[in-house]
């Protein structure tokens, strides 16, 4: 069954790509149509976000284009000031401080900026972590990071350390900002045959999506809890899972910090979210159509964090906490450092109220942004859930 695309955006409203970028478009366009070709016609549509994210050198988060603050594509929190990376370096501390010491691990640290502001917390708070790995596989980001690090005076050698695969015995606290929103994931579709997973086709001009019958392991008995309609599009994260998966497998003791946009299974496969949570992200504008501006614009997939808490359980992790990103900054001290750090000049007091306001208000992050943790060898409660822990929701 061919599927109509969702959004079909209105291209004369979204920026013109430069003619470098759509050189590059046009490449990577041409490698996915060869490999659909060899596919036999079709591919899954994980395969395809695969492809336009991460393929070298042309792919999304693999090309050295912008993609952070305001001369990217989006800003994230860490990217508006450094009140998040202070509020989360709390957390960090204490979990340090109940280990006995141990390191920090971020994967996919972005700029940079995250990694460079909880440093210079961490290092005002006296205490450092034993080191600070971060897990990148983008050369890019790498040189990016480096670049921010050495800006911020925190680049101490031996402190920081760039890895390209899960180290074995870690303890300490591992920690991923909207990271699970950019893993490739399956889209799946209801039909009166049952659940048939998305793929992508290429008819010699553009893409199309269609559905195929194929085995997804675990897919239909999580997805036949919900009684969902006819005609229901949504996603899956098999990669999500083997992602939480591995955390368990390299950590001996500590904490997963996880922080990012979705829902609970319940709330993610609600009746009026029937096309599914699948985004795109370009120069601020977002819309549905993942198969134009291929390998220039973002494209994610909201989080079940559900299936994360049912997925870390089945690794031997434990679910410390699963709270909104508002309470979950306001427990860390949010309030008390936004009072410690008021600018004197009015234009600056205005950016740092902004700043607040993005990070806590229900209609900006801090109610669609959520923040769940993981552990292993370590108890809870965690200061970050004191305010409000909704782990019973999962």
């Amino acid at each position: 069954m061919v599927l109509p695309l969702t959004g079909n955006p209105d291209l004369q409203r979204r920026p013109p790509l430069s003619d470098e970028a759509q050189r590059y478009s046009e490449e990577l366009t041409r490698l996915i149509a060869d490999e659909i070709a060899r596919a036999g016609g079709i591919i899954e549509f994980s395969r395809f976000m695969e492809l336009a994210l991460y393929t070298p050198r042309l792919g999304y988060y693999a090309s050295g284009r912008q993609k952070f603050g305001e001369a990217g594509d989006f800003v994230t929190a860490p990217e508006l000031g450094n009140l998040f990376a202070r509020c989360v370096a709390h957390q960090i501390v204490e979990v340090l401080d109940r280990l006995g010491g141990g390191s920090v691990l971020e994967v996919g640290a972005g700029s940079g900026v995250l990694a460079a502001d909880l440093l210079t917390e961490m290092g005002r708070l006296g205490c450092l972590p034993d080191s600070y790995l971060i897990l990148e596989t983008s050369a890019a980001l790498q040189a990016r990071q480096r670049e921010t690090l050495s800006r911020q005076g925190v680049l101490a050698p031996g402190r920081v350390e760039w890895l390209q695969a899960w180290p074995e015995g870690f303890r300490g606290i591992v920690v991923a900002n909207e990271l699970l929103d950019a893993l490739p994931v399956q889209r799946f579709c209801v039909t009166a045959n049952g659940i048939h997973l998305v793929g992508v086709g290429w008819d010699g001009t553009k893409f199309f999506e269609t559905t195929f019958d194929a085995a997804e392991p675990g897919l239909h008995e999580w997805v036949a809890a919900f009684d969902l309609p006819l005609g229901y599009i949504s996603e899956w994260h098999p990669q999500a899972h083997g992602w939480v998966r591995s955390v368990a497998e390299t950590m001996d003791a500590g904490v997963v910090l996880v922080i990012d946009y979705g829902f609970p299974a319940r709330e993610f496969y609600h009746p009026d979210r029937d096309q599914g949570t699948l985004m795109c992200h370009f120069q601020h504008r977002a819309h549905a159509d993942p198969y134009i501006n291929v390998g220039v614009q973002d494209i994610t997939a909201h989080i079940d964090f559900s299936t994360i808490a049912s997925a870390g359980r089945q690794a031997g992790l434990e679910v410390l906490g699963y709270t909104q990103q508002a309470a979950f900054l306001l427990s860390l001290g949010l309030a008390q450092l936004a009072d410690q750090e008021v600018p004197e000049l009015a234009v600056d007091r205005m950016t740092f109220a902004q700043q607040i306001n993005k990070l806590t208000h229900p209609s900006e992050m801090g109610e669609l942004f959520k923040v769940i943790a993981l552990g292993k060898g370590i108890a809870p409660p965690l200061v970050g859930f004191q305010l409000s822990d909704h782990s019973g929701r999962l």
